[in-house]
């Protein structure tokens, strides 16, 4: 009978000079990110989702001091299963290298991935939607929380002013972005993609006569839905089969995007009777 041979301990970490937490810190960047084609996942919630839907997880970092649950061990434990090198780091490092103001004790690396168009499994009612230049890194994971809990098919970003592998993207949509189907895509490809496969576009702006609720938003349908500061470019105004607004009673002239877009989304799972 064969002894199970014990895992080796993880290394270690106190140096806030070690390289692996200078690499850390430069991954909150964009461009450091990108080059080496990895990002950061920080917190258990979005950890779990992650090994959930079988992410591939190449480094988890863990400081025992930070921990705010008993279930640590056991996420720690399935993720080297999984593959990842655990290391641990003292809590003083730890806090260099974690973003949240109040870190958990958990802090992955995992590869970017890139999914195009055509790998996008519809439904036969396609729900899709699409959000153009949207700036803020906290209001795209808003968004892709909102467009899991209304069952869309597919997220498409188009004309990205924010990252997808933001790690406030990741942090506000608690880890959401590993289960929506999620492209990045230019605009015109997009609309042409759109039109092939036989799906309306409803597009949001201020100055439509159409209410939201007055729309129809059943069968195939992508919601268009523009930035914070700018709305959406002229071209999605133009290229959409129907405009849509949301009524506004008070001073406001619009809602926060990531606000507008909860509301239209569930106007359609409403009327689509999800």
């Amino acid at each position: 009978m064969e002894t199970a041979v014990p895992a080796p301990a993880p290394e270690f970490i106190t140096s806030l000079q070690n390289s692996r937490i200078k690499l850390l810190v430069k991954l909150r960047d964009r461009r450091p990110r990108d080059a080496a084609r990895i990002f950061l996942v920080e917190g258990y919630r979005q950890i779990r989702r992650a090994l959930d839907k079988s992410i591939p997880l190449l480094e988890l970092y863990f400081c025992r001091e930070c921990f705010l649950g008993k279930n640590e061990d056991a996420l720690l434990e399935e993720a080297r299963a999984a593959g990842a090198e655990l290391i641990e780091l003292s809590k003083p490092a730890f806090e260099k290298v974690a973003y949240r103001e109040r870190p958990d004790g958990l802090l992955a690396v995992a590869p970017q991935w890139r999914r195009r168009l055509s790998n996008l499994a519809l439904s036969e009612s396609p729900f899709v939607l699409v959000v153009e230049g949207i700036e803020k890194p906290g209001n795209l994971g808003t968004i892709l929380r909102s467009a899991d809990a209304a069952g869309c098919d597919a997220v498409i970003v188009c004309d990205p002013v924010t990252d997808i592998f933001n790690p406030n993207v990741v942090r506000a949509s608690t880890g959401v972005l590993f289960s929506v189907p999620l492209v990045v895509a230019e605009s015109r490809e997009v609309a042409a993609w759109l039109r092939a496969k036989g799906i309306r576009t409803a597009a949001t702006t201020p100055h439509s006569e159409q209410l939201y609720s007055q729309a129809d938003l059943r069968g195939p349908i992508a919601l268009i839905m523009g930035s914070e500061q700018y709305g959406l470019s002229d071209f999605w105004l133009q290229e959409s089969d129907l405009t849509l607004r949301i009524p506004m009673a008070g001073q406001a002239d619009s809602l926060n995007v990531a606000m507008a877009t909860l509301v239209t989304l569930f106007e359609a799972v409403r009327q689509r009777g999800l």
